[in-house]
């Protein structure tokens, strides 16, 4: 029996207008955050919250985002490249890649890490709220219903990018990537779309929290002696248990990301992801307690 797997190559270019491209990567970068403002303006307007008091709101998340995650990439990551020459200092700061010939090339952030970015954000909040005298809680607990939505278009980005590979599988379902990383003796190998899997995941982690929200909204008690009540802090450690818990779990799905991770009992993401799940787990249980006294 034949068994048919996915061939996968397709343009990692979305569109091309004379000599500028916009990749898919990108557009579908900017789309989940476009998606996240609209959802949390919505929550914002829903909970009496001032227009002027969210419009700052998306530069603090978005710088927020892209420093942490670029940093976290190049930290964790390839700490031996970026840290320990000055080329590779400033490249970690700077969208460009110096060539063999000293010139420069653009080539945007290549290497971002979504624990960076979520510990980017959180600083972030951190001086969005004090600037615009909120409560923390009700700041991070309305991003955080919206975060899964824009991590599930991330992942879709790095599906049409053709990395993060999943582990060589023969399931039905399997992806073959046309890149070297996918090579196993120098032939394409059939692979876990893991990149699928985690957007599929966080897609339906979005809507469960939504749902949650919506039943809180709906029951007319805008107060906090709800357990599931904004500003609880509920929201942001359902967002932090629920993807990072299933962050840990797809690592044993997926191709290791950089040479020193081979042999690694748990791989760099795991270790990562295990402070952000117990911070989760702790946020959602001080909301339980919260809501009982």
């Amino acid at each position: 029996m034949t068994t048919l797997f996915i061939d996968w190559q397709p343009s990692i270019e979305a569109f091309t207008i004379g000599s500028f491209s916009v990749r898919w990567y990108s557009l579908l970068w900017c789309a989940g955050l476009l998606l996240a403002y609209l959802i949390v303006q919505r929550l914002y307007r829903q909970q009496k919250i001032e227009d002027e008091k969210f419009e700052p709101l998306f530069f603090y998340c978005f710088l927020g985002v892209l420093i942490g995650a670029r940093l976290g990439h190049c930290i964790f990551y390839e700490p031996q490249y970026y840290l320990t020459s000055g080329t590779g200092f400033i490249e970690m700061l700077i969208p460009f890649h110096r060539l063999g010939n000293g010139s420069w090339k653009f080539t945007g952030y290549e290497g971002l890490a979504s624990h960076g970015g979520t510990i980017g954000l959180i600083i972030a909040m951190a001086l969005y709220w004090k600037r615009m005298k909120l409560k923390p809680w009700t700041v991070v607990d309305n991003v955080a219903i919206a975060v899964p939505a824009t991590a599930c278009c991330i992942r879709m980005g790095n599906l049409m990018n053709s990395e993060i590979i999943g582990n060589v599988t023969d399931v039905s379902w399997a992806f073959i990537f046309h890149t070297r990383e996918a090579m196993v003796d120098g032939a394409l190998a059939p692979r876990h779309p893991a990149q699928l899997y985690e957007a599929i995941a966080y897609l339906v982690f979005f809507f469960t929290g939504a749902l949650i929200y919506w039943k809180w909204y709906k029951s007319q008690d805008m107060s906090q002696t709800s357990p599931i009540a904004v500003g609880t802090g509920f929201y942001f450690g359902f967002c932090l248990a629920t993807i990072f818990t299933f962050r840990f779990f797809i690592e044993f799905l997926k191709k290791e990301q950089v040479d020193f991770e081979q042999g690694m009992l748990l791989d760099m993401g795991q270790l990562l992801s295990i402070p952000f799940v117990i911070l989760g787990m702790w946020c959602m249980i001080r909301a339980k307690r919260k809501a009982a006294k």
